[in-house]
């Protein structure tokens, strides 16, 4: 007997294999002995009623072991002198690119404009007790990308793009717990990701590749209309046979960069808001149905969605037990985004709560022709920037009301939050929607509405307001040959996960181009 079943484990019980063994032997009506193979392949909370379970999905059976997986570094080759192939950004895209070309004996040759993560570090600690912004080594820019200081969140809808399952083994193979190989929505933590991200990094410069940090890209080297390497502001050229540019969704001046060149880009619909933050405490109780939470469950997480106006507006990049942190990229701007450590231990649970928008919403900026929807974007966070990096705050019920909070609870975020009108600050049609929402929102998880929650800006980095255009089928650019765009900074991909999927295609498309045969 060989099967797939599904069982509920009690909360608190979820880590005892022998109990869940004995669970699954009598659900299948075995004894725990009669069973040959045991293998948990996914494990979710099940919060919909009282009580709270896990629920497990469990491989069983009884004539034989499943096969040993074939770990994934040891596929990779050593490429020294093998050909070169020139990654711009060592984000998710950027290095799960490298890792697929070492599989197929290509050279990746990582050119990333901010620092290591131990530089890096420093300069967000910077940033967080004196306001200093690095332009080029921030929460945005560095080794390993925005998503090393964000949570480490690693759920996907993006699995028909790639083999989900290969990136989170090998995150595990470079130091992630187990765990994210099972749950339904694992998460790493931004405090145990960056050493994942370094050990990543030693993978690829053991077996032959390059990492040149500090090296931000200036120009491309182009010869009738192929690519044949890129510039960096240091005046050094890095050649190969082909370039992926996975530059993030933040490299405003990449995206300034194609558009002078007469690269074909085009604007893209992103989406702008706040960070809501809520007592923790609050949200484990709407979650899961009371006061008395149970220790063993995790920091609960909620996911919305509605539409109001002809507008989406949705929770993005929910952080249960988590800060809010500032996101600038450039001095005079203000954005903030949201991370959480492994063990999501905050007093504070937010997420940003965001309205779709698109160039149609402001005409006005049409004269900047394909950069339109960027210049929005950076104007509207220049107007958020009024108190150095301490962000405008509004309780959520004052800003429904119109009118500014007489006072403003404690916040996570670091820099430090004001009282603020932000229903004046956002566009109105943005602000409007907002408020719906909030309603909307409120009646679907009784208590979200509420004094208690403060709303902090401005949450605009959601995604890219730029696409790169790319022929899908061959991961080119239409009218540069060997250019490959890919991740979030091409439009292509939201998130970790989809990121590094998007890189690992766009290397697997280099390998078998007739340039990488010659």
């Amino acid at each position: 007997m060989t099967k797939e079943i599904e069982i509920p484990i009690p909360v608190g019980l979820e880590y005892d294999s022998d109990f869940i063994l004995s669970a699954a032997a009598n659900y299948c009506g075995l004894k725990s002995a009669d069973i040959l193979c045991f293998k948990i392949i996914r494990r979710s909370i099940d919060a919909r009623k009282d009580p709270i379970v896990f629920r497990f999905r469990i491989f069983v059976s009884t004539d034989s072991p499943l096969n040993d997986e074939r770990p994934i570094n040891s596929q990779y080759k050593f490429v020294e002198n093998s050909k070169p192939v020139v990654i711009v950004g060592a984000g998710p895209a950027g290095i799960f690119a490298a890792l697929e070309l070492l599989k197929y004996g290509l050279k990746p040759i990582i050119v990333e404009r901010g620092k290591d993560i131990h530089e890096r570090k420093i300069d967000i600690a910077d940033l967080n007790r004196n306001s200093v912004v690095n332009p080029d080594s921030n929460y945005c820019f560095g080794e390993g990308g925005a998503g090393t200081f964000s949570d480490g969140k690693l759920f996907t809808r993006s699995t028909k793009r790639g083999n989900v399952t290969d990136i989170l083994r090998t995150f595990v193979e470079h130091g992630a717990n187990n765990n994210i190989l099972i749950d339904a929505h694992p998460h790493i933590g931004t405090d145990k990701l960056p050493t994942i991200i370094e050990n990543i990094r030693k993978t690829i410069i053991s077996h032959g590749g390059e990492y040149h940090f500090n090296s931000r890209i200036t120009d491309f080297v182009v010869k009738n209309d192929t690519i044949t390497g890129v510039i960096d502001n240091n005046g050094n050229i890095f050649e190969g046979i082909a370039t992926i540019l996975a530059t993030g969704h933040s490299a405003r001046d990449i995206y300034e960069l194609l558009d002078n060149k007469k690269i074909t880009i085009e604007s893209k619909a992103f989406a702008i808001g706040v960070r809501v933050e809520h007592p923790k405490t609050l949200i484990d109780t709407i979650q899961y149905h009371g006061n008395n939470r149970n220790l063993n469950l995790p920091s609960a997480s909620y996911s919305l969605v509605t539409q109001v106006d002809g507008k989406g507006v949705f929770s993005f990049c929910m952080c249960p037990g988590g800060i809010i942190v500032s996101a600038s990229t450039a001095p005079n701007e203000l954005v903030v985004n949201g991370m959480s450590n492994f063990q999501r231990n905050s007093k504070f649970s937010n997420a940003g709560i965001v309205v779709s928008v698109d160039t149609d919403d402001f005409p006005e900026y049409t004269k900047f022709g394909k950069l339109s929807n960027l210049r929005f974007q950076q104007d509207i966070e220049k107007s958020f920037f009024i108190h150095n990096l301490s962000a405008p705050a509004q309780r959520m019920t004052d800003f429904s009301q119109k009118k500014l909070s007489s006072s403003i609870q404690k916040s996570s975020y670091i820099p430090g939050c004001f009282s603020a009108p932000i229903h004046n600050l956002l566009p109105q049609f943005v602000a409007t929607r907002l408020k719906k929402a909030f309603a909307d929102f409120g009646n679907k998880m009784k208590g979200f509405y509420t004094y208690e929650a403060l709303l902090v800006g401005l949450e605009s980095r959601t995604s890219s307001p730029i696409r790169i255009i790319r022929n899908n089928d061959t991961m080119q650019h239409p009218n540069i040959r060997n250019l490959y765009p890919c991740g979030e900074g091409a439009g292509y991909s939201g998130g970790i996960v989809s990121s590094a999927i998007d890189g690992i295609n766009a290397a697997s498309a280099i390998a078998m181009s007739s340039n990488a045969c010659l």
